[in-house]
């Protein structure tokens, strides 16, 4: 028995009653359910015990269990493999050896049997209740893969070439992705409204051979021309053979360009797919780069593709007859991750737009115009239209929704609460997922599993296949104690590379520096003994007051729950002398000021909801937080730059949503080193 499984089989303490209980019918009709009867009879897996008795077959027999997800799933090898797992060994495992296959073949698997059912449905700030969800059959859908992909291969791109995108969340997109993945190019992608300063900091990395670009999208009620951003981009980027011009905003194919009606236009017959290793790239994703070049994360076409189905089929239990809709945009892997639910024969909902636009509510609306049945968003989001006094199941016909899942960041007890209470004021039966992985994975370590009940403020579970644990720094299994999140064995969809990192220097040290051959993911976290986990923020920007570690996220969880707090930034500081530093930065909700009363507020509710040694030692007024482009809070870079960091060196401009937002702390240092 591995420390991970002792620790999910140590005597309970006793258990909060749950928020939700999945019913027995539910239980019953679970995919994973259905699994783990499956991989008992086929593959040994226990039969009883629910899902930990599942999840620790899962870890402690991960070929066994891995093999079974590609015959569970009919995964289509057009060379055999020899081997589950021939080196077993982080970084560098090696899975299914010597097979070949193709991710795009099974994304479009569905066009055989429902050709004429919708495999996207696409809504922007322009679609109402009149017009509805623009539809792609998925007979549609592989045509136009088939062309785009045909396209592709006069351009002579070949297996391995790098095929680049500044799209939007459009079908577009999708398809460009999916022909990429069909010939065996390697997809990579922003969304358009990052600069084009930021995009070339992560394509110049990987020198695409072509580019999908589009000439603007609309955002919040208005119409942002990129015109000149992807003009930029074609001047700085030496290996484009070609350029494909998505007209969003009607604008005519520029000199030199394709456009995407004709590279889409007629019937070539379903794509021919090229059949890659196991291991070939499928995409590359970026680290934000907030303190430098982004990492060029490089993720395998057959670890995503295991990855994807377990994670959607099993955790999220998706199929056909779902929809499923989760906001995001083309420079998230929550995009990617959406994409796939294509290999479930689910239709994906994509939506093209401000996540706030024209109201708070906007992402409730296009789950009700879409039918949606399984709603992803962001715990800030969620905690938003908490504030915003939203009440989405009142207002929308959400009857379709049965699961609503967050990421980003932890959701906090605040939020379940919410949720469910709001939903069960409408007769739903409302599960809560909220889950928690990385860029890095493209995929969760915790998180969604239909069978097990949701406590307030608890992720349910370890994934399947994923040896999660909590350490202390000695590497010592810890549990219903904070401690550092580590995966002791191998995922499928961990990195095979970073790109242009020959010796893997970059790669070890990302992950495997502490804890050689273990996977420290820079998360604190708690397991319970329930095997629930619960996120405390990242391990890199820790308060440790005193000796008394405490993630940031607590802290947030705590101060945004007064209505006159809309966000705010906690750091802490180590000084010389032994000192130590603990500002709270906060965004006031409007009309309100930052006086006596509220700084003892804030002061008291971190002292007795938290600890009175994390109470900040100074609370300023800021008029906003500086987040990355994906939307996660400046910590380590702000916290950089109070140190006293030349800009330069402490963060990339590109990478952050309002680089004017940082002279604020550059001045502040200055301000305090004089002092």
């Amino acid at each position: 028995m591995t420390p991970a499984n002792a620790a999910h089989q140590a005597t309970p303490a006793a258990a909060p009653a749950p928020l939700w209980q999945p019913d027995a019918d539910r239980i019953a009709a679970a995919r994973i359910t259905h699994f783990q009867r499956w991989a008992a009879e086929h593959h040994g897996a226990p039969a009883d015990g629910g899902y930990p008795a599942l999840h620790a077959w899962s870890v402690e027999s991960l070929d066994t269990f891995w093999g079974a997800i590609a015959e569970y799933f009919d995964v289509t090898f057009t060379t055999p493999y020899s081997q589950v797992l021939s080196h077993p060994g982080m970084p560098g495992a090696r899975w299914f050896t010597g097979g070949t296959l193709n991710y795009a073949e099974h994304a479009l698997r569905a066009a055989d049997t429902r050709p004429d059912a919708p495999a996207l449905l696409h809504v922007d700030e322009a679609t109402d209740d009149t017009t509805g969800p623009a539809a792609t059959s998925w007979a549609e859908l592989r045509r136009q893969v088939g062309a785009l992909a045909g396209h592709l291969r006069s351009l002579g791109v070949a297996p391995g070439d790098r095929v680049c995108a500044y799209l939007p969340n459009v079908p577009q997109a999708v398809v460009a992705l999916l022909a990429s993945a069909a010939v065996g190019a390697v997809w990579t992608s922003c969304a358009p409204d990052f600069g084009a300063r930021s995009v070339l900091d992560r394509f110049q990395q990987v020198e695409p051979v072509v580019l999908f670009a589009v000439d603007g999208y609309r955002y919040g009620g208005k119409e942002h021309d990129r015109t000149a951003a992807v003009a930029e981009l074609r001047a700085e980027l030496p290996t484009l053979r070609a350029v494909v011009h998505v007209p969003l905003l009607g604008t005519p194919t520029p000199d030199g360009a394709d456009g995407w009606a004709e590279v889409t236009a007629g019937d070539p017959g379903p794509p021919t797919y090229e059949p890659v290793p196991f291991d070939h790239p499928l995409w590359i994703l970026y680290s934000s780069g907030t303190t430098g070049l982004p990492k060029a994360i490089v993720q395998s076409q057959g670890g995503i593709l295991l990855e994807h189905l377990k994670q959607l089929a099993l955790h999220c239990d998706l199929g056909p007859g779902d929809r499923f809709f989760w906001y995001t945009s083309t420079g998230w892997m929550m995009w990617n991750f959406l994409v796939s639910g294509l290999l479930t024969g689910t239709t994906v909902v994509l939506y093209d737009g401000s996540p706030g636009h024209p109201h708070v509510g906007a992402q409730w609306a296009v789950a009700e115009r879409t039918g949606a049945t399984f709603f992803g968003t962001s715990a800030a989001y969620v905690m938003a239209c908490r504030k915003a006094g939203v009440h989405p199941a009142r207002d929308h016909d959400l009857s379709r929704i049965g699961c609503v899942a967050t990421t980003g960041s932890p959701l906090p007890p605040d939020g379940f609460r919410w949720l469910h209470d709001e939903f069960a004021a409408a007769g739903a039966d409302l599960w809560i997922a909220s889950v928690s992985g990385g860029t890095d994975v493209c995929s969760c370590f915790a998180g969604a599993v239909p069978t097990l009940p949701v406590h307030i403020g608890e992720l349910q579970a370890a994934g399947l296949g994923t040896d999660l644990h909590s350490w202390d720094p000695a590497g010592h299994d810890v549990v219903d104690e904070v401690g550092e999140l580590i995966v002791t064995q191998a995922m499928p969809s961990m990195p095979t590379s970073f790109w242009n990192d020959p010796d893997e220097a970059r790669y070890r040290a990302a992950y495997f520096d502490m804890f050689p051959g273990a996977w420290r993911h820079g998360d604190w976290i708690t397991i319970t003994s329930r095997g629930t986990v619960v996120i405390h923020g990242r391990s890199d920007s820790t308060l440790n007051r005193q000796g008394v570690r405490m993630g940031s996220a607590d802290i947030y969880e705590a101060v945004e729950r007064l209505p006159q707090i809309r966000e705010s930034l906690v750091i802490g500081l180590e000084e010389e002398g032994g000192g130590y530093w603990m500002p709270l930065f906060v965004h006031l909700a409007d009309g309100v000021a930052l006086d006596g009363e509220l700084r003892t507020t804030i002061k008291n509710t971190i002292k007795e909801q938290l600890s009175p040694r994390h109470v900040p030692d100074d609370i300023i007024e800021i008029p906003a937080v500086p987040h990355t482009l994906t939307g996660k809070r400046l910590e380590v870079p702000v916290k950089r730059l109070l140190q006293g960091a030349a800009p330069d060196k402490a963060v990339n401009p590109g990478s952050v949503d309002k680089p004017e937002l940082l002279a604020f702390y550059v001045e502040l240092a200055r301000t305090r080193h004089r002092a």
